[in-house]
């Protein structure tokens, strides 16, 4: 499940969508990751997040996909919001269900790490001065989603 939308969203509500896709699973690992103040020394204000319609969310899905793939994972949820956001604000959520934690956990890093460096994605940080940026993606997010390459794959569900 795959959505991507400008209004926020309700976290026990899409971990309801998650439980009821994955039936009778043993563990669900969720993340929600807010906007946070991303310029050093200079308090921001807000983050307006743009994205490219259509090719985003089929990448969001690869993403997703790559993950059911490598573990066995019962369901996985992916929400992204967009538009301006307040510092502070829910930005994305990410809900996998697994019959095993271990799973779960690592389905739902992966899922956050290659997301932040592969989904089309353009954030513009406005600052309380009135300044805007763009936002540069971080060498460590590339590092991170580059690392899942040397994970080895799990069997389906044993």
């Amino acid at each position: 499940m795959i959505y991507v939308q400008e209004a926020d969203f309700d976290e026990a509500e899409l971990k309801q969508r998650l439980l009821e896709a994955a039936g009778n699973a043993g563990a669900v690992v969720t993340f929600t990751g807010y906007v946070r103040d991303f310029a050093p020394g200079q308090p921001t204000d807000a983050l307006f997040l743009e994205h490219y319609p259509g090719m985003c969310e089929r990448e969001l899905e690869d993403i997703a996909r790559s993950a059911r793939e490598r573990w066995p994972l019962a369901a996985t949820l992916v929400m992204h919001r967009v538009g301006r956001l307040e510092l502070g604000a829910r930005i994305v959520f990410v809900g996998v269900a697994s019959a095993h934690r271990g799973d779960a956990f690592r389905g739902c890093e992966f899922i956050i790490d290659a997301l932040k460096t592969r989904a089309p994605f353009w954030k513009r940080e406005a600052l309380a001065s009135g300044e805007t940026f763009w936002v540069e993606q971080r060498a460590a997010d590339a590092e991170r989603t580059e690392s899942w390459q040397d994970e080895p794959t799990h069997p389906k569900e044993r």
